[in-house]
């Protein structure tokens, strides 16, 4: 298969799931040195503490994500995983690190590309969280402690979200409409392409607006692609 542009999201690497990486790196592998193109949407990993973090890296992804940018440009946006993903890493594998939101052209479609938790708003708490780590006060203040103290936080945060999302109802951890209005409004956009909530799908509304969902990768991959003769086609095995 070729593609001009292939969108992946939440691949969620992880030393401990090496299934996963081996998924990305076929992927990689066989898919992307086709495509004129590949953007990531975030939460490539698991969990990221900083580009010193060797504990971070899948290295056969990583390996193939490297031998691809060598041919093809490959964009990173930050997800709520991964938002300390910096220069460091960027310049070891050649990707290019992206703003949210990031605006394409298309044909003759106008896309907005987003991680897409900024649009699950009625998830307070966690609006306030993103807002206070993705604050660059809060991130040098962060980073500037040992990989050790870092890697505590991080366990207290993380026991502290698993225990509050399961107090948490489906809906408010999913989007919310008012939000994705506002952003294809504000944007001016025909498409919106994200993830984040590893519920893949493709949803249609007026003024031919579509809004398509990446999903994780468990069970399989899900990529999006588009090219001149198809536009957009979603792969996921559960849609």
């Amino acid at each position: 298969m070729a593609a001009d542009y292939l969108f992946v999201s939440d691949c969620h690497l992880d030393p401990g799931r090496p299934e996963i990486s081996a998924q990305l790196t076929r992927f990689l592998d066989e898919h992307g040195a086709g495509a004129g193109h590949l953007y990531i949407l975030g939460d490539l990993f698991e969990v990221w503490l900083g580009d010193d973090d060797p504990a971070a890296m899948a290295q056969p992804a990583v390996d193939a994500l490297r031998r691809l940018a060598s041919s093809i440009p490959v964009y990173f946006m930050a997800g709520n995983r991964d938002f300390l993903v910096g220069q460091t890493f960027a310049a070891s594998t050649g990707v290019t690190l992206l703003d949210e939101p990031h605006r394409l052209q298309l044909g003759a479609q106008q896309v907005v590309l987003i991680h897409g938790d900024t649009l699950c708003t009625d998830d307070h708490d966690y609006q306030q969280f993103r807002a206070m780590v993705r604050d660059p006060a809060w991130q040098a203040e962060f980073l500037g402690q040992s990989l050790a103290e870092r890697q505590r936080i991080a366990a207290r945060l993380r026991s502290g979200s698993i225990d509050a999302m399961a107090q948490k109802s489906e809906q408010i951890m999913d989007v919310n409409p008012q939000a994705v209005t506002d952003c294809f409004v504000k944007y001016q956009a025909d498409t919106i392409v994200h993830g984040h909530t590893h519920r893949p799908a493709v949803h249609l509304y007026e003024q031919k607006r579509t809004r398509y969902v990446l999903g994780d990768w468990n069970p399989g991959p899900s990529f999006l692609s588009w090219d001149r003769q198809q536009g957009f086609r979603l792969v996921d095995p559960r849609v």
